[in-house]
């Protein structure tokens, strides 16, 4: 744990926060900082959002604070709004103590009462780290010889545990997790985010209350899972936790079967190890499409005398990605764009089979840039396979969903090389097929119908046809064309391909 000077932490703690507790203070209430926020401005880390705590009732919150927002009012939160020095505006939860009973639906409380302390609002919480306070009322009497940790209210030994390193949960975990379905999945998220290990007895509640976590909401638990992956710089150590703890057969239990699935020569792990490791590699707006990008080949192996083969796990993977996304609840949006990324992740430069061609005649992992470049234009020289036209690269493009996602897709394969030790891939190929892909994107290039020089209109009232599905058949065929050849996008000229196709069909 950061040793913070009283200087650090203030900083940490924006004038605005600090504005609200000293309101609450000139109106006779406490104002403590709870929660996450206390945690992490103890690591010295900037919080997320910032959490306050009051003996104040919710009708006074609204009679101090003009600027607020009732919406949690019956169960005491009141959202305040603050403005920093620059009068931007920022949403600050203000609660007043209370103790919570009776949860349902492994989620939530239908018994909440106020409380009078802090200490009895710390109680309710879930795990020692996230159970205390920080004492904001106090701050103007706090001078160069002060320690912020005096200031903080900690009856769970919560400071020991941040102190160590340690997820534990506040009094006894089963009944903590009864309370609360999704507070194991947000124990392997904390251990993934903090690096921190998970207490023993806690681990053993975690297990014990799968049945409680089943019933928590599908959105819920996705977004808790999407906060383990975009907020850790491993997270592989909380799916591996969630996976021991049985949480990931709630969540996706596809991923399990990967289990114990050899891959062939060139890997180290099996693929659901493999997926854990290119998880860690993969930058944020990849790490879905990393997790998935292997989903299919337990449902894909085959083994004859030439070794073991997924063949498809790329096509079939995409479809199970969009199922499990869509059980996910997942924005259709983001569902086509991890489908895609995982479809087309197989993708080889210069092309499979011409990679084929020159193996054995060159090793293009040891190669910096330049020589891999020089290599790979000697080899296309002498090769009766070519390499990749413009149009290849073009169709790829519109494969993957366009040219934002064709950067994505790069990230994908580096990282699903870079967690594989024994990969032969060499990421500067990466480097040269971005070089020529850069090239493409420079032409007037058209990568979807609406891009054609021509519409569905168009074609109806030159070449009297009725509106139906064949308009949009002429229209996928004319964007064939135009990848294939860019100069062909122009009105006329499709026309003349268009009353073509209507002939031979």
């Amino acid at each position: 744990m950061t040793k913070l000077s009283l200087e650090e932490l203030k900083k940490l703690i924006p004038d605005y926060v600090i504005e609200i507790a000293e309101t609450l203070q000139e109106h006779d209430f406490e104002a403590y900082l709870v929660g996450g926020s206390v945690r992490d401005v103890l690591l010295g880390l900037i919080p997320n959002d910032y959490d306050v705590a009051t003996n104040a009732y919710p009708d006074d919150l609204i009679e101090i604070f003009p600027k607020s927002i009732p919406t949690g009012a019956k169960f005491g939160t009141i959202t305040v709004v603050g403005e920093d020095k620059n009068e931007e505006n920022f949403d600050v939860e203000v609660t007043t103590y209370r103790s919570e009973a009776d949860y349902i639906g492994g989620r939530w409380p239908t018994k909440v009462e106020f409380t009078k302390t802090i200490e009895e609002d710390l109680a309710r919480r879930d795990f020692t780290i996230n159970s205390m306070a920080l004492n904001l009322q106090e701050f103007d009497t706090m001078d160069a010889s002060s320690k912020p940790i005096d200031y903080v209210v900690d009856p769970y030994g919560g400071l020991k545990d941040l102190e160590k390193g340690v997820i534990k949960a506040v009094g006894d975990p089963t009944e903590r997790f009864s309370e609360d379905g999704l507070r194991p999945m947000r124990a392997c998220r904390l251990a993934s985010q903090l690096q921190f290990e998970i207490e023993p007895k806690t681990f053993e509640g975690m297990k014990a209350t799968n049945h409680v976590t089943k019933h928590v909401s599908v959105e819920r638990m996705r977004d808790e899972l999407v906060k383990l992956l975009m907020k850790s710089s491993k997270p592989s150590i909380g799916l591996d936790l969630m996976t021991e703890s049985g949480i990931m057969k709630l969540v996706i239990p596809e991923l399990l079967e990967g289990k114990g699935v050899t891959q062939p020569e060139f890997h180290v792990d099996d693929a659901y190890t493999h997926a854990l490791s290119v998880v860690d590699e993969a930058e944020d707006s990849v790490k879905l499409a990393a997790l998935f990008h292997d989903i299919a080949k337990p449902r894909t192996q085959i083994e004859d005398e030439s070794g073991i083969h997924f063949y498809g796990h790329d096509q079939l993977g995409a479809e199970l990605t969009a199922e499990i996304m869509r059980r996910l609840r997942f924005s259709n949006q983001e569902i086509e764009r991890t489908s895609r990324l995982v479809r087309w992740h197989m993708f080889y430069y210069p092309s499979a089979e011409w990679r084929k061609e020159i193996k054995g005649k060159t090793d293009l992992r040891g190669l910096s840039k330049k020589e891999l470049t020089k290599a790979i234009e000697d080899e296309r020289k002498k090769s009766s396979m070519a390499g990749w036209s413009d149009a290849a690269i073009r169709r790829l493009i519109v494969r993957v969903g366009g040219e934002d996602a064709i950067d994505d897709l790069f990230k994908l394969r580096i990282a699903d090389a870079a967690g594989n030790p024994k990969s032969e891939f060499n990421p500067e190929e990466i480097e040269v097929l971005a070089e020529r892909v850069a090239k493409v994107r420079e032409q007037d290039m058209a990568v979807k119908v609406t891009d054609l020089d021509i519409s569905g209109t168009d074609l109806m009232s030159e070449l009297k046809l009725e509106p139906g599905p064949v308009i949009g058949d002429i229209l996928e065929h004319l964007l064939d064309q135009v990848i294939e050849d860019p100069l062909l996008n122009k009105k006329d000229v499709l026309l003349g391909l268009a009353e073509e196709w209507i002939k031979n069909k």
